[in-house]
């Protein structure tokens, strides 16, 4: 008995809600595990170019503010020229300079914009070098000062604020670039939600098709099969594939027809045998008419 138990165990026939749990799971698995890998991708990659744009808008703002310090100051000193008068002269904040260049150093990612810094820096520094003689200059006697504000000192100015565009510049386009790189990883970061989809279009046709194929078929197959033997009495001879329920229910079917069938043949003998009992029972007794006339 043990052994039997086992043995139908082994035999035992898969279930259709096993095959259609397993499709759909597989389904659902492989769109889950790409949404996953598609939501991480995108996190990352936004996360690390988020970072990117962040620090050029920042760098570009320092800029901004260095480009303002340096031409209040060079305006400051023009309104000394323009007025002639020395008790006008601007205290430059150097510090604030310097920790305005440093961030700019710390901000920038980009090797392209760290050596327009210290370009930049460079060309500041002659321009202080150069101001800072403006107190001898305009104390001299011997020299014009305006002649010497716009011959000497602008040229420096002038090369700090194209210095100042040019970073800008550069720092403009790794913006760009950075952009570029975002809608471009944002695109890489969808594929994998796109190849699930269309993975997962994919299986539902074909579980459509085997669905159509392994069960909606025969059952309508079988359907067919009892309505043609309730109208004329026809065998249900269908069979299809397969050792599922559907199978067994299909083989059932068969066999209560069949059987059906015989029982009916047996039924309808059963009923001639009697009817000719009769007949024959009725022919071995005499009317009375006979027998009055033997009399």
């Amino acid at each position: 008995m043990w052994n039997k138990h086992i043995r139908g165990k082994r035999d035992r026939r898969p279930s259709m809600r096993l095959r259609l749990i397993c499709a759909l799971g597989s389904i659902a698995a492989i769109l889950l595990l790409s949404s996953v890998i598609s939501i991480l991708e995108y996190r990352r990659m936004s996360s690390y170019v988020s970072e990117l744009i962040a620090s050029d808008i920042r760098s570009i703002n320092i800029s901004k503010k260095i480009a303002d310090l340096t031409q209040e100051y060079n305006h400051q000193m023009l309104a000394v020229v323009v007025q002639n008068d020395i008790s006008i002269m601007p205290d430059f904040d150097m510090g604030y300079f310097v920790s305005l260049t440093d961030s700019l150093r710390s901000s920038c990612s980009s090797q392209r914009v760290l050596p327009m810094v210290d370009t930049l820096v460079a060309s500041f520094d002659a321009f202080m070098v150069t101001s800072l003689k403006f107190d001898g200059v305009f104390l001299a006697d011997n020299v014009d000062t305006g002649e010497w504000f716009f011959g000497v000192l602008q040229p420096r100015f002038v090369k700090l604020r194209h210095d100042i565009g040019a970073l800008n510049e550069v720092i403009y386009e790794e913006l760009k670039n950075d952009s570029a790189d975002f809608d471009a990883g944002f695109y890489r970061s969808i594929i994998p939600g796109v190849v699930s989809v269309g993975a997962g279009l994919m299986l539902v046709m074909l579980l459509l098709y085997f669905m159509l194929a392994d069960y909606v078929r025969p059952i309508y197959r079988m359907s067919d099969g009892v309505d043609s033997y309730r109208a004329a009495g026809v065998r249900h001879t269908y069979e299809f594939g397969g050792d599922d329920q559907l199978a067994n229910i299909n083989s059932g079917l068969s066999e209560l027809i069949e059987e059906n069938l015989e029982l009916k043949k047996r039924i309808r003998a059963m009923r001639e045998d009697r009817d000719r009992s009769m007949e024959t029972a009725d022919a071995g007794q005499d009317s009375p008419e006979e027998k009055a006339a033997e009399l």
